[in-house]
């Protein structure tokens, strides 16, 4: 997104390393965090030559409204389980399965998973140890890299991951009415399930497009980038429990899948939209809150209408009531965290509110 964009209009669908040797196989962590060792067996490579042939379906199309990663939360479509779960949460650049004569390990450039050594190889059809949120194992295949058309520091990736369930490679990412075969993204860092990121050495992020770490990338602000000599990620950060509307920083999102916001920020990167168009009345919008990397650090109201005491009682201790905070032009805080300021605040955000 070009960083002269005077505004944004955001339509949430809410919702590397050293070296490493990809001749045998390295250590595979099962799960509960046992470690064993799987040898380069006849069903492993047969395996492997199955991936990235498009055969399995999206078995769940259904919109991933809540979506961090933009990844489907459990391999079993029947399986009622917590939008903080995913198939996959990060892959590990010091374990490559499988990779092309000469490359030992995959590093990340900005927003670009390169092979390392330099050589003529790319990364497609590197196998790729990854795990999901319980740190279970999964294996990912790049499938193919797509350079964005709007900026040469990012790829997008299509991948593929081995469900064991169903004994087959399938597009991990969360499919939706725009996006019916997502794509991915290589982001630096980990995400847990409370939305928080943590830097972890030859760890690396595959953010589905229809995920919040993703979108918060297209949108601008890369962690990577620098905006007058100042780091964009903990912009991003905040930008990720913005669009999912995690007021409490818990990683639990208080949002609709279809939800239109404008989002503006302290670095001037993205403006508060002031003229009504087809998709934005800005007359119906109001402020609802300002955002940090570890969520809301004021509010005015909800996303839906919850209350903001039922926010209070979910995150006890987070916020208080005395002292209300003025960002002026209409954007005022009636909750906040503790020394909260307008010069705190990395980015503030308006909605239509409950429809």
């Amino acid at each position: 997104m070009n960083a002269l964009k005077k505004s944004l209009l955001t339509f949430v669908c809410l919702l590397l390393c050293p070296p490493v040797f990809a001749a045998a196989p390295a250590p595979l962590p099962t799960a509960k965090g046992r470690t064993g060792r799987v040898g380069t067996t006849t069903a492993v490579l047969d395996r492997y030559a199955l991936r990235c042939q498009g055969r399995a379906p999206q078995r769940d199309v259904r919109t991933q409204s809540t979506a961090l990663w933009g990844t489907k939360l459990t391999w079993d479509p029947e399986q009622v389980t917590d939008e903080r779960r995913s198939v996959l949460a990060s892959i590990d650049g010091e374990a490559v399965r499988k990779a092309a004569a000469g490359v030992k390990a995959l590093r990340l450039e900005e927003g670009r998973l390169v092979v390392w050594p330099e050589s003529s190889s790319d990364v497609v059809g590197t196998v790729l140890q990854g795990t999901d949120t319980e740190n279970n194992p999964v294996e990912v295949a790049i499938c193919g890299a797509e350079p964005s058309a709007d900026d040469p520091s990012v790829e997008w990736y299509r991948i593929e991951a081995w469900n064991a369930v169903a004994q087959e490679w399938e597009n991990p990412c969360q499919a939706n009415a725009l996006a019916h075969s997502p794509r991915a993204l290589a982001v630096s860092g980990v995400w847990d399930i409370t939305g928080a990121r943590q830097d972890v050495p030859g760890r690396v992020t595959l953010a589905c497009e229809t995920g919040a770490i993703s979108k918060c990338v297209n949108w601008g602000y890369k962690p990577w980038a620098e905006r007058d000599g100042k780091s964009l990620a903990d912009l991003h950060q905040a930008c990720t429990r913005m669009a999912r509307a995690d007021y409490c920083g818990n990683g639990r999102s208080h949002t609709l899948n279809g939800t239109d916001i404008d989002m503006y920020d302290a670095f001037g990167m993205l403006k508060r939209t002031t003229h009504a168009s087809s998709s934005w009345n800005p007359a119906h919008a109001s402020f609802e809150a300002a955002w940090a990397p570890d969520g809301a650090a004021c509010l005015a109201r909800t996303r839906y209408g919850q209350t903001l005491e039922s926010i209070m009682r979910e995150c006890p201790g987070r916020f208080r009531t005395d002292g209300a905070v003025d960002f002026e032009d209409g954007d005022r805080c009636v909750v906040r965290r503790e020394n909260v300021t307008p010069g705190t605040v990395l980015l503030r955000n308006r909605s239509y509110g409950k429809h």
